[in-house]
């Protein structure tokens, strides 16, 4: 007989504002905790040094993580000029130390370079694996792997302060863009070197900044509950997003109980509208106008034009 998993069946997505220092599967563990749920993941890790928006899907949320991780994000940094570190981070070792000599022109002439479409060469400090292992395990132990550049896209690139060695920056990029690269890559071309001093994800996708809580702030209703002897769950769960935020935008389709059955089955079937290529959510109701429509997952078109099952939800017994 299979273990019954601790923890309770809940499903969505929290926006958690991840502390400094913290890891993110650190935070991970802690909201799985405080909402005592069965399963948990986070939606791509931030670095410790990182603060800001960290989706962490529950359930069967986690099913639709990786629609986030593909998705564009939005981040404020302060690159620190005039010294260049092995991580591109103020935790990294001191590689080169040099004069700041930065006009406003020049700044602004390197800053141009990278928005719209360009190549980058990830970070050894990245998470990206080589023959199954993370790049950073390679570069702690002193060994440079070899990495391709991959295109990525800065969709937007504002500058909003420079002081001497200081620039602050708000980036608005494609999925599997690294800022400390960016930043690193800013110092070179500026000849005296960066690293990143402070970093904070402000989005991920259109999710609302507004819709952030903190740990603290968890672990306060988590214990007001306690004070008052109810369910925490009556407190916690209003935070959640349902778990289909994390394919807003992606085209709907609507099904009826007997073609939902067949999905949950592994089938495809025929759906009324349904456009003629790509990924798309699956309802179980009569249109975009039935309340009581209920998501179930996340299909395909096939080859022959139909819904085909791509991630479905399992129904809670």
């Amino acid at each position: 007989m299979a273990k019954r998993r601790k923890g309770r069946q809940i499903n969505g997505v929290l926006l958690l504002d991840k502390p400094y220092e913290m890891s993110s599967n650190h935070a991970l563990q802690a909201v799985k905790r405080i909402y005592f749920a069965q399963k948990a993941g986070h939606t791509g890790a931030l670095d410790p040094l990182a603060t800001g928006m960290l989706p962490i899907c529950l359930g069967e949320g986690t099913k639709f993580s990786q629609f986030l991780l593909d998705t564009d994000k939005t981040y404020q940094v302060t690159a620190k000029l005039g010294i260049r570190t092995t991580t591109s981070d103020a935790d990294g070792d001191i590689v080169s130390e040099k004069n700041v000599e930065v006009s406003n022109e020049q700044l602004a002439i390197a800053l141009d370079s990278f928005r719209g479409t360009t190549k980058q060469v990830p970070s050894m400090y990245s998470a990206l694996k080589y023959k199954g292992q993370p790049l950073y395990k390679y570069a702690r132990e002193g060994i440079e792997v070899p990495r391709e550049a991959r295109d990525i896209t800065v969709y937007s690139l504002e500058l909003l302060c420079f002081d001497y060695d200081t620039v602050e920056l708000k980036i608005h990029v494609s999925k599997g863009t690294y800022i400390r690269t960016i930043v690193d890559d800013l110092g070179e071309l500026l000849g005296c070197g960066a690293h990143v001093s402070y970093l904070r994800r402000l989005a991920v996708g259109n999710y609302p900044i507004a819709k952030m809580v903190t740990l603290p702030e968890l672990e306060a209703l988590l214990e007001q509950a306690n004070e008052q002897d109810i369910t925490p769950s009556e407190l916690l769960d209003p935070l959640l997003l349902p778990m289909q935020s994390a394919v807003e935008g992606m085209s709907k389709v609507y099904v009826d109980d007997m073609s939902a059955n067949f999905l949950r089955h592994g089938n495809p079937v025929q759906a009324y509208n349904a456009p003629a290529e790509g990924s798309v959510q699956v309802y179980v109701g009569e249109d975009e106008n039935d309340e009581k429509a209920e998501f179930i997952g996340v299909g395909f078109i096939d080859d022959d034009g139909q819904v085909a099952p791509k991630r479905i939800v399992v129904q809670n017994l």
